[in-house]
């Protein structure tokens, strides 16, 4: 399934007048990882609701592997554009993880040994087998995290969009959740402050401010420019080696 992602134009104001989306172009291509930096407030996660119809833009045009954003294709958009959230307890609610990776597909109409298979895979592609029975509660935040991904996995997006992956991991946790994601075929969309991690996985950064696409290209170009970032309010932990590939291998 083609996972590419166009906006065109997207213009989007809260109920208290705020403009989160100023008329924010971005293309990106099937099959493409790519870091969506920025300060805070700037309208990143706002555009990742876009994405997968949970808000709706007061003008402009989604579409996704082709499919135009429409009240008709809103079912279907929202089973190619997995959303894995910063706060994995947003995502986790049934009583065993099982329950909650097999809550999607079930709801699709899937059955028996088919819906069976679909859990099982998408646990696997986390190495989350091994606390498919227990209660999210019980987990630990690196098994949250990955638990949460496999309940996107489970539907079989097109594309999948991050926000703040390694949020609140530990070194451990953060190295295999960026394992896991290296993995996974399909387009991935990470927001994301860690600039270490977006230059590790992603080929493209792009920087989001004021609502608006002010900066795209190759991950360690856009991390190498210090004045870009410094007028972002963005700062890599350390200066990236001047020998540093200009993207992930």
């Amino acid at each position: 399934m083609n996972g590419g992602v166009m906006v065109t134009g997207l213009l989007f104001d809260y109920p208290d007048g705020r403009t989160a989306l100023n008329g924010l172009d971005l293309s990106i291509e099937d099959g493409e990882r790519v870091a969506l930096i920025g300060p805070n407030g700037a309208g990143k996660t706002t555009l990742a609701l876009h994405l997968n119809g949970i808000l709706r833009a007061r003008r402009g045009e989604i579409g996704v592997g082709g499919l135009e954003m429409t009240e008709e294709n809103l079912a279907e958009i929202r089973r190619r554009v997995g959303l894995v959230f910063q706060d994995s307890n947003d995502q986790l609610f049934m009583p065993t993880v099982r329950e909650d990776v097999a809550f999607g597909p079930a709801n699709l109409g899937l059955r028996g040994e088919e819906l069976e298979a679909r859990v099982v895979d998408a646990l696997e592609a986390v190495d989350g087998l091994e606390f498919a029975d227990r209660p999210p509660h019980h987990l630990s935040g690196g098994e949250k995290r990955r638990a949460a991904l496999a309940t996107v996995l489970a539907m079989e997006p097109a594309v999948l969009v991050f926000d703040e992956p390694s949020s609140g991991l530990d070194p451990a946790g953060r190295r295999e959740l960026i394992e896991m994601l290296r993995r996974l075929p399909m387009t991935q969309i990470l927001i994301t402050h860690d600039m270490a991690l977006a230059l590790e996985l992603c080929t493209r950064a792009v920087i989001v401010s004021d609502g608006r696409v002010v900066a795209s290209g190759h991950t360690g170009e856009i991390l190498r420019d210090a004045d870009l970032l410094a007028r972002y309010r963005l700062e890599f932990p350390h200066a990236p080696n001047p020998g540093m590939p200009l993207h992930p291998g």
